[in-house]
């Protein structure tokens, strides 16, 4: 009985971890959107960190290659990005934030 309960304990963890159905054009259209939307709103006050543009070029490539999956995740990693640079650029703004070293 234990063994059992073991397994279906283990499948159930194995079913929500991983995904049921694989990404389509239409999620990863809509993570890539997002994405640079939020790279434009970081760009527009001098926030854009230096990656984001290549995540998004890879990330344009592997769904025209079809892999959705991992073209979602560079979308996802480039969305969060910008909005840690726009944070970031927000947080500095009319603050000194040059380096003691070069003052």
């Amino acid at each position: 009985m234990r063994f059992l309960t073991f397994a279906a304990t283990a499948m159930l963890f194995m079913m929500s971890t991983s995904p049921l159905f694989a990404a389509s054009k239409a999620d990863f259209d809509k993570a890539y959107g997002a994405a640079v939307a939020t790279q434009k709103k970081a760009a527009s006050i001098g926030g854009e960190w230096r990656d984001i543009g290549t995540f998004l070029k890879n990330a344009k490539k592997l769904a025209e290659e079809g892999d959705y999956d991992r073209a979602i995740k560079l979308a996802k990693k480039a969305k969060q990005q910008g909005e840690l640079g726009h944070d970031q650029a927000m947080a500095q703004q009319g603050k000194d934030v040059t380096p003691s070293m070069l003052r």
